[in-house]
């Protein structure tokens, strides 16, 4: 299997082309953050001036496409300097908006979250409608299979595939409404460490994940997935986003479930079709195997309580090796 880990070499690559193509020179370079999948850093240049360099691999590398479409659009996200793209990652220079001075408050983030959702026409993004939702339970069950395949995800996948199984029952009726309004522009990263508020104002950043879809899931994805959902949390963010702009029907039901639980239900399906999918990739390593399995786990179980998936008579499923029915 090949992996697409972000290495060294890569990241020479990336950065040669940048400062070919810049034809500037920094005089130092300073770390923000760096993980398995993705750097960035702070370039600075002799003439006082900075540049953030953000440099990543698949699966996060249309970050470029989308910001330049929105900079074409003078929306408030930072603005592209230049980018080069090799087969197995993205490099891009990106305007610095510096160190945020506080974060954001709820009327920003819903009318952060207003401009994105009214906006069309980003073009080659995943899509996420109804019949696109409706399948990530089954695509899930497939990237474990593919998993499992590897001698990979063994710690608990009888408990995944159990609890995929009974959202894959119930995910054509759930996923009704999906694309009722606010159904557009999602970041797919929409929380607090994406808002960025400085003296410039306040920019939406790390657009890797934007996909078109119901803009309900952005309002869910604020409150992450790592604590107990909190639905009251989210209709009052759902509420101030109806107040600046964002259409009304965001507050109906849809899938036969108030919208605050169907939102968070299917944020966490996505969260958790997410993490199978990359992994079964190879964009993971598999000594993160373990700690995946329980985050994936935790989602699916928070959104089979949601989404009120009931528990099947049958869970027997055919082995990986032996392939499924069409």
């Amino acid at each position: 299997m090949n992996s697409t880990m972000l290495d060294e070499q890569l990241l020479t690559q990336l950065r040669v082309d940048l400062l070919a193509a810049s034809r500037r020179v920094p005089t130092r370079r300073h770390i923000i953050q760096t993980w398995e999948l993705s750097s960035v850093e702070r370039w600075f240049f002799p003439d006082g001036s900075s540049l953030v360099c953000k440099i990543a691999t698949a699966p996060f590398t249309g970050e470029a496409t989308v910001l330049r479409a929105l900079n074409n659009r003078q929306a408030p996200v930072p603005l592209l300097d230049g980018y080069t793209m090799r087969p197995d990652g993205v490099g891009m220079l990106m305007e610095d908006l510096g160190e945020p001075r506080r974060p954001a408050t709820s009327a920003e983030v819903a009318a952060t979250a207003r401009w994105v959702h009214a906006t069309a026409g980003i073009p080659n993004l995943p899509t996420f409608d109804e019949a696109g939702l409706a399948r990530l339970p089954e695509q899930g069950l497939d990237a474990l299979d593919e998993l499992r395949r590897q001698g990979r995800f063994i710690h608990d996948a009888k408990g995944i595939e159990a609890v995929l199984q009974r959202l894959a029952a119930t995910a054509q009726h759930r996923a009704d409404g999906a694309e009722r309004p606010p159904f557009g522009l999602c970041h797919g990263e929409f929380h607090r460490t994406s808002l960025h508020v400085s003296r410039t104002g306040c920019r939406l950043v790390d657009w890797a994940k934007a996909f078109t879809g119901p803009g309900l899931l952005d309002l869910a994805t604020w409150f992450g997935t790592r604590t107990s959902t909190e639905p009251r949390l989210l209709a009052r963010l759902i509420k101030a986003y109806v107040a600046a702009g964002g259409h009304p029907d965001a507050e109906v039901d849809r899938g036969g479930l108030p919208a605050v639980r169907w939102a968070l239900g299917w944020h966490r399906v996505w969260a958790a079709w997410w993490l199978l999918t990359t992994a079964a990739a190879g964009h993971y390593q598999a000594s993160a195997d373990r700690r995946h399995t329980d985050v994936v786990l935790r989602q699916l179980r928070a959104a089979v309580d949601l989404l009120g998936a009931p528990p099947l008579l049958n869970t027997s499923r055919p082995s990986p090796t032996a392939g499924r029915s069409s």
